[in-house]
């Protein structure tokens, strides 16, 4: 049978465009390999690694140690058996909401692995060895990416996991070595850390989160090594060893941590293994990444789209969904307005970080006088309330136009309150907006009056 959109793979970005080309009227086959709909996101990524975030983050009694002391817990004993559970009901009723809504719009789905023929067919394997042909108008590879995982690092899933591993962890590790310094590898070793496993990250590069304002960062470093995290940064790993009882990294300076278990969070890769796309002439770079139109999303083969991580940066389920729509609105002939320049980036970390606009070091660059606006959580009463001691919001506003140009918040609620920053930038919004808007009180949001404030007190009226 033929299909005017074959999407391979389930995630945020194939869902999305799945969705979109039904919407259209289209006919559409989503074929995933895996057990179950949702993709890396649904079952080892995004969904996982948040709710396993929001139960320690409950269960530990961790917000409230701001007034209750840092020996403070809800539950006494937390055992990997209360983060699974939890964890468990989520993932299945996210499953449950993407079954629901490719029913709803008359998406078939098959469970099978995809192989490229032509740029119009691929040959469909299930698990028990059947094989089938589907030709396709148009196709969106969007199969996402696998941690990457170099000959060297000795996996064993007893002592060294990669962090789809990590959710198989059949009790809580006493001591924790986390290789690798990115969005993933510091939100392991600060979810860990909240449940007071001591926890060493190891990061080869001198610097971590480049995307992220220096400023923010620095309190976040700050934050991690107040609480009793060790931070190596600038330390290759030259060996990393699993013994009997224990794991043992070795530094190329010759140092040496030892720790229950370790880690390994350096990179992903793509999942292109099996496609056959070199039978259709498209190429990936070293770490399966697939190079595609920006606008369009289109890959060197017309009707062929790709979306979601495999294109690498920013490798957001917000922005993989977008980019989902996109790419089927463009198969399809529907002309969408250009994306906003500005989307949000958020790091569930312990603490949060988000982060919309130019940073500091950005705007310095482009050479437009600037001034910033700083409001420290611990200054807003709703920070007082919920004993919330650290934390801040930092505006950047052009002088001559006074318009936002970056927000950039490090605490608790980053994720929710960056999009107040959002809609300020896109639309064209200036510091006068916070100044002379009323926020809910006592709020964390009206941070955002204060940090305008403190800049439209330096650079005057307009």
């Amino acid at each position: 049978m033929d299909y005017d959109m074959l999407v391979i793979g389930s995630g945020p970005s194939g869902r999305r465009a799945a969705v979109q080309s039904a919407k259209l009227g289209k006919s559409v086959l989503v074929v995933d390999r895996g057990r179950r709909l949702g993709g890396v996101s649904v079952h080892t990524g995004t969904i996982p690694s948040k709710t396993l975030r929001e139960t320690v983050l409950n269960l530990s009694g961790w917000r409230e140690r701001g007034f209750y002391g840092r020996g403070y817990r809800v539950k006494q004993d937390i055992s990997i058996a209360d983060l699974i559970e939890r964890l468990h009901k989520t993932l299945d009723h996210e499953v449950e909401v993407l079954q629901h809504q490719f029913m709803r719009n008359a998406v078939k789905s098959v469970r099978a692995t995809a192989k490229f023929l032509s740029p119009d067919k691929v040959s469909l394997t299930t698990d028990n060895g059947d094989h089938s042909e589907v030709g396709f108008a148009n196709a969106l590879i969007a199969v996402g990416t696998r941690p990457h995982r170099p000959r060297d690092v000795p996996f064993d899933k007893t002592r060294i996991f990669d962090s789809d591993e990590m959710l198989e962890l059949n009790r809580l590790p006493r001591t924790l070595t986390v290789i690798g310094a990115g969005v993933i590898g510091v939100e392991y070793a600060t979810i860990f850390s909240a449940l007071d496993v001591p926890v060493t990250l190891v990061e080869p590069r001198n610097t971590i989160l480049d995307f992220v304002d220096r400023e923010i960062v620095d309190d976040f470093i700050h934050q991690m090594r107040d609480r009793g995290m060790t931070i190596r940064l600038g330390s290759t790993v030259k060996e990393i060893a699993s013994k009997p009882d224990y794991a043992e990294v070795t530094l190329a300076d010759g140092r040496t941590i030892r720790s229950e278990i370790v880690l390994y969070a350096a990179g992903r890769s793509g999942n292109l293994g099996s496609l056959g796309l070199d039978v259709i002439g498209i190429e990936a770079d070293s770490r399966g990444r697939i190079k595609v139109d920006p606008q369009t999303f289109q890959t060197s083969v017309p009707n062929i789209y790709a979306t979601g991580d495999v294109i690498g940066f920013p490798s957001l389920a917000s922005t993989s969904m977008e980019q989902g729509r996109v790419a089927a609105c463009h198969a399809f002939g529907v002309a969408l307005p250009p994306p906003p320049e500005t989307f949000p980036y958020g790091i569930y970390a312990v603490p949060e970080i988000s982060t919309v606009g130019q940073s500091e070091e950005q705007v310095r660059e482009s050479g437009i006088a600037y001034e910033v606006g700083v409001a420290r959580f611990r200054e807003t009463s709703r920070g007082h309330i919920m004993g919330v001691n650290s934390g801040f919001l930092k505006l950047l506003f052009s002088v001559d136009t006074r318009r936002l140009l970056g927000a950039h918040i490090v605490g608790e609620g980053a994720t929710e309150l960056i999009h107040i920053g959002q809609a300020v930038i896109n639309l064209g919004g200036t510091v006068d907006f916070f100044v002379n808007n009323t926020f809910n009180y006592p709020t964390l949001a009206e941070a955002y009056k204060i940090a305008g404030l403190d800049a439209w007190n330096r650079m005057g009226q307009g």
